[in-house]
């Protein structure tokens, strides 16, 4: 820590004294509270690869405009240099934010689903086109393509507590993925592609706050509305419609650019929680990763079968989004 405390300092000129604290973490990084004398900021630990400067410069230009629509994030800082992201002295990869104390949001309360359909309205809103990635070339398989078939084999053969539940899981498959289709290049704008629970969280004041930007990129609005809605409400058998009903429609009033009317859109939802799994299955078998993070993606694991959907759960919620005015 005191390496990273002199890395920190000199990066942005600090002379006060200077306290980090662990915060929250995710599959890709983890969240640092620095004190600086009496300020206070949110640094991140990025696990992965590290943003491209173009995607960094993308997202400051898309954190303006959905400022100017009323949409609300942690202000992100550069170093003396004007770099916003800086190397770690143990390596990876570290990126400087204002801290803002943030709690989850209540699902149960009346107004959530409403703020959130509101939320990603505008987002959709004030998003410019794009037909590729930030940084470059076209867009990520990661949402429009499930993994080949043969990839799990050596889940679906290894002994984890998790085998069982794979296997059964395996077997619907074939008929979930027959939603799933390439994405429309004429009709893909900036989104942020990440947008479930563990960010978009509510302030003091219970204002909504968007954090985590590092999934930006390019995205069809009905695919990323689609997912938001199991995101956000369908954590196990039985989605909480009326909730869905609800976050749809405050979409449609605020005139979010998506619309949910086939089964085509729920392909990102349906290709990035099967390649969200398989990674995390990779990761949880590899004797060489580091034991915090097979302990991280065994959790992520059981999380990600528990929510997977079902062929049943996406006629229902095509449905309800068919009817919902």
């Amino acid at each position: 820590m005191t390496e990273l405390i002199a890395t920190l300092r000199d990066a942005f000129g600090w002379r006060a004294t200077v306290e980090v604290l662990a915060g929250p973490r995710g599959a890709l990084g983890q969240i640092w509270r620095v004190d600086v004398g009496s300020e206070r900021y949110a640094l991140k630990e990025i696990f992965a690869e590290p943003p491209s400067e173009a995607l960094i410069e993308a997202e400051l230009a898309l954190a303006h405009r959905a400022a100017e629509a009323s949409v609300r994030f942690p202000k992100s800082h550069p170093d003396r240099t004007g770099h916003y992201l800086l190397a770690a002295p143990s390596g990876g990869w570290l990126r400087l934010y204002d801290w803002v104390d943030l709690r989850p949001l209540d699902l149960t309360a009346k107004a959530t689903p409403r703020d959130l359909g509101t939320l990603l309205a505008r987002l959709h809103k004030c998003a410019p086109a794009a037909t590729t990635e930030l940084g470059g070339g076209v867009p990520d398989p990661w949402y429009d393509t499930v993994p080949a078939t043969h990839r799990w084999a050596e889940a679906a053969d290894s002994e984890a507590c998790w085998t069982a539940r794979l296997a059964d899981r395996l077997t619907t498959l074939p008929n979930l993925c027959e939603s799933v289709t390439s994405t429309k290049l004429d009709e893909l704008i900036v989104c942020h592609r990440d947008l479930h629970p563990e960010n978009v969280l509510a302030d003091p004041a219970g204002a909504l706050v968007v954090v985590d930007w590092d999934n930006l990129g390019p995205a069809e609005p009905p695919r990323e509305l689609a997912r938001a809605l199991f995101d956000w409400y369908c954590d196990g058998p039985t989605p909480d419609m009326p909730a869905m009903r609800a976050m749809y429609e405050a979409y449609v009033r605020e005139d979010g650019q998506g619309r949910v009317t086939e089964q085509t859109d729920f392909s990102m939802l349906i290709a990035g929680r099967l390649n969200f799994l398989l990674k995390q299955t990779t990761i949880a078998l590899d004797p060489q990763v580091e034991l915090h993070h097979r302990e991280w993606a065994e959790r992520e694991i059981d999380e990600a079968l528990r929510t997977l959907p079902t062929p049943e759960q996406l006629t229902n919620v095509l449905t309800l989004t068919r009817t919902a005015s």
